[in-house]
């Protein structure tokens, strides 16, 4: 049920591919666990479908209570519809765009979430998770409206993994998402139409893209498809950078009073 993308000594990242799987009712996701030493993180933990394998896959590294964070790019439920579970299962707090601080309490339970989110500010921030021997990095790198207003990727320095959440997806039946994807031009037709319309504009993408190209990326890992090694980290880059999208695309003829 997960593959590894990476592994270097006491330092490991899991993806989960297809806990969401009910005959095609729910949209393909990819759920992602960070594991360093003794604690770790997961990042866009999904929906209750998804819940219960994962909690079993993190409980094979470390025990629930040795959780450092849970980590939401944004608050579709299809990131983090699950958090009530979490909130009850482990100690760890949310990490969540403010912009989602107080939404995220919805999924829960009264009370569940009370001094457990952690609002992360638009710029961004490198966090500090897990304490003594297992404390490790992750940088939360600002993607906002990529789709969501308040929305963060998450750049694992060790690995060298962008868990880049929206952007990036790829959907399709004959999709295997545990096949990495080394060059893009025969992947695009599996992105091109979601990322034309969930993307909201050729701006926000050319400022990411220009952003991004600083960082060393061995892997671009979405939350939807397969992730991106090799040639086709910088041909994605290449090929969102010139992408007319969202808003780009949209006029008169598309608010119209329905006949």
């Amino acid at each position: 049920m997960s593959i590894e993308l990476f592994r270097q000594e006491r330092h490991v990242c899991v993806m989960f591919s297809r806990l969401g799987d009910e005959g095609g009712d729910a949209v393909q996701s990819n759920q992602f666990l960070l594991v360093n030493g003794g604690t770790g993180a997961i990042l866009d933990p999904g929906g209750n479908i998804a819940y219960h394998e994962l909690y079993l896959g993190m409980s094979a590294f470390f025990p629930p209570h040795k959780l450092a964070a849970v980590l939401a790019s944004h608050a579709d439920p299809d990131i983090i519809a699950s958090l009530d579970r979490w909130m009850t299962a482990t100690e760890a707090p949310v990490y969540i765009s403010r912009l989602w601080e107080r939404f995220a309490p919805h999924f829960c339970k009264p009370g569940k979430t009370l001094g457990r989110v952690v609002g992360l500010p638009d710029a961004g921030e490198r966090l500090r998770l897990g304490s003594g021997q297992d404390l490790f990095e992750l940088w939360a790198l600002p993607a906002h409206f990529l789709h969501a207003e308040g929305n963060f990727q998450f750049y694992d320095p060790v690995s060298r993994i962008l868990f880049s959440g929206d952007l990036g997806a790829s959907l399709g039946a004959n999709l295997d998402p545990e096949k990495p994807v080394t060059a893009l031009a025969g992947h695009i037709p599996r992105m091109e139409g979601f990322h034309r319309r969930y993307m909201v504009s050729n701006k926000v993408l050319r400022l990411w893209a220009s952003m991004v190209r600083g960082l060393d990326i061995q892997m671009i890992a979405p939350q939807h498809g397969a992730p991106m090694v090799g040639a086709a980290v910088g041909e994605f880059i290449d090929w969102v950078e010139q992408l007319e999208c969202g808003i780009d695309l949209f006029g008169a003829a598309n608010y119209r009073v329905p006949g």
